[in-house]
């Protein structure tokens, strides 16, 4: 499991996953799960420590060397957001490219977490402008559209809209600079990199 940070609507589900392995009636091997330095601490203080104990073998994801893990080679990087975020690029065998930014605001390394990516999942909180206070931490769907067209990325998924945000606007704002595959991540969409 890849966790690019702390913040509860990327790593809260863990807590559950992890109690129904540990606590069910097969006996399953701990699951490997990557994430920043301190970004499970709170998820997994939901439970006392012996709770959880062999669980999980927690792995600390840190820019630097690429790193394997199964058939991937995962780039890490360094992005902005309110608490430490990891910017995941995995590439797979066959040389097909994901590239998540999580959450994070401007940075010149989006660049090169996007470079000719098969997908670049991209948040964009807001379709036009980030309100100044957050400006740092968080992006719109023009800046990943912008982005997605620099990087050459094949195809463009939104998230991290608003709830109850209307996808349309952040797909007008994208595609002001960005020609390629489009789309905003909703339940039940899947995309295969072939």
């Amino acid at each position: 499991m890849l966790v690019t940070h702390g913040h509860p609507d990327h790593c809260a589900d863990l807590n559950p996953l992890l109690r129904a392995r540990v606590l069910g009636d097969s006996a399953v091997a701990p699951l490997p799960v990557h994430a920043p330095p301190g970004a499970l601490d709170a998820v997994l203080a939901l439970d006392g420590p012996r709770m959880l104990a062999g669980g999980l073998v927690a792995h600390d994801l840190a820019p630097g060397a690429p790193r394997e893990i199964g058939p991937f080679r995962l780039d890490v990087f360094d992005l902005p957001h309110h608490v430490p975020n990891a910017g995941l690029r995995l590439t797979g065998a066959s040389g097909r490219v994901l590239a998540y930014t999580g959450d994070t605001g401007p940075s010149p390394d989006l660049l090169a977490l996007a470079r000719d990516a098969d997908l670049f999942l991209a948040e964009a909180t807001y379709p036009e402008r980030v309100p100044e206070e957050d400006a740092p931490y968080l992006s719109t769907a023009r800046e990943a559209g912008r982005t997605a067209a620099s990087a050459a990325a094949a195809r463009l998924l939104l998230t991290h809209l608003w709830p109850d945000t209307p996808a349309e606007p952040a797909l007008a704002a994208a595609a002001a600079s960005y020609e390629g595959e489009l789309s905003v991540a909703a339940p039940g969409v899947t995309v295969d990199l072939g």
